[in-house]
């Protein structure tokens, strides 16, 4: 029987700091719901996300002072049980409210830390995490130098961005020069107003890539949840054309992964909270690549639930409002998703896949984001904005999954075209 404490606490509100974009958001906002009422704190109405909602607050977001007066406010009406966020733009946010108004959380250095990715290679060189070798540059000259430093190839990428934006292989001096210019600019989901400047040279990692769904319990319980299967397109970009999570999942048990998960965990100081955490798996052991101090994106945590039954964003709601989640899997089997990027520059012309697609049990979602007009881009110089679709499939291992999703592409159509020519992705 649940103690009369925590049955009190599930019926006081959570504040989420932010919605994002119903495609990518709605899954971790419904389950949140499911167990705890919800004030949304956002810059902008959200109306698709009022059926979860308990209460909206109108604040921007990136306004510190006006956001902690706005929530001083509303813990003094409705005492809050927990601040949280699965949005990397507000992370330091719900970080500095939660210590600031005496809530469970990670502490506003961690939160910095992960937030700053140059912060992140210092704090791992100083406790001897794997990482790249990285340098923090301030202009084209000192990127070249640093990158003959290191030898070539190596990876340009901005200082404290996400989504892949901005992050290029370079292979010589010209090059980094080129990916320099594009760090220092390119932007995606507006994460530039939360974001530190800068850009990093670093040593470019030869491997697999793979994300650790951590949930850190305490000090000294770090648990891996689940290992993501990560997709990548065409360097020299890096973008992130899929994941795959199976609950069976050899690396779950791999004591080397765990371990440098943990002293990643331990070098940043995180004491609580859902982690993404990103690794190489180089020819050395694995490798890390930076820490997420929240869920991670493109529907991971819904692939986590659908593989074994662990709710990252359940556990991370509880941990914000200092209860213990459940991490017991209730099932193993795998899921994956896939994106769709333009198969040209231009505009969306036709989009569709045949009526009887989703009839089929094994698909759980298929979701257009983007539609006939809009203009978009290509690959390599597309952002996770220009992808045209994405669809959710299950099965019993990795193998099913990739041949449900190779199902799936064969009988998409999608259509852009330009004022020279007309590209096409049909199957």
């Amino acid at each position: 029987m649940p103690s009369t404490d925590s049955s009190a606490r599930a019926t006081r509100p959570v504040l989420l700091l932010g919605a994002g974009s119903r495609p990518y958001r709605e899954h971790l906002l419904q389950r949140i719901s499911a167990v705890h009422p919800v004030v949304l704190a956002d810059s902008e109405p959200s109306s698709w996300a009022t059926p979860y909602l308990c209460r909206e607050v109108a604040v921007d977001l990136a306004d510190s002072e006006a956001l902690a007066v706005a929530v001083k406010q509303l813990n003094e009406e409705t005492a809050l049980a927990g601040i949280s966020t699965y949005m990397e733009h507000h992370v330091e946010a719900a970080a500095h409210l939660a210590e600031r108004f005496g809530l469970p959380g990670t502490s506003p250095a961690s939160a910095a830390a992960c937030r700053d990715k140059a912060r992140t290679r210092q704090l791992f060189a100083e406790r001897g995490v794997a990482s790249a070798r990285s340098h923090l540059v301030a202009d084209e000259d000192a990127a070249v130098e640093a990158a003959r430093s290191l030898g070539y190839p190596v990876v340009v990428k901005p200082r404290a961005m996400g989504g892949s934006a901005g992050v290029v292989r370079a292979d010589s001096d010209a090059e980094v020069r080129e990916a320099f210019q594009r760090a220092s600019w390119e932007t995606v989901l507006g994460l530039d107003t939360f974001a530190v400047r800068g850009v990093l040279v670093e040593e470019y990692l030869n491997g697999t890539e793979i994300s650790a769904e951590t949930v850190v319990l305490g000090p000294a319980d770090v648990r891996i949840a689940a290992i993501t299967r990560k997709r990548l397109g065409a360097e020299p970009r890096f973008q992130e054309v899929g994941h795959l999570v199976d609950a069976a999942d050899p690396l779950l048990g791999d004591t080397t992964v765990t371990r440098t998960v943990v002293h990643a965990v331990q070098a940043l100081g995180i004491e609580r909270g859902v982690l993404h955490v990103e690794l190489r798996l180089t020819a050395h052991g694995p490798v890390l690549i930076e820490v997420n101090a929240r869920p991670g994106g493109d529907l991971i945590p819904h692939l986590v639930r659908l593989a074994s039954g662990i709710d990252l964003a359940q556990a991370a709601v509880s941990l914000a409002t200092g209860a213990v989640p459940d991490l017991t899997p209730s099932h193993r089997r795998a899921a994956a998703v896939q994106f769709l990027y333009p198969p040209g520059t231009g505009v969306v012309t036709h989009l569709s896949t045949p009526a009887a697609l989703r009839f089929e049990r094994w698909l759980d979602r298929m979701i257009w984001t983007r539609h006939p007009g809009d203009q978009v881009t290509a690959p390599p110089h597309a952002s996770i904005d220009d992808r045209l679709a994405h669809w959710v499939v299950t099965g019993t291992d990795q193998a099913e999954c990739d041949q449900r999703i190779a199902q799936v592409f064969a009988q998409v159509n999608a259509r852009v075209d330009d004022a020279a020519h007309t590209t096409a992705c049909t199957r």
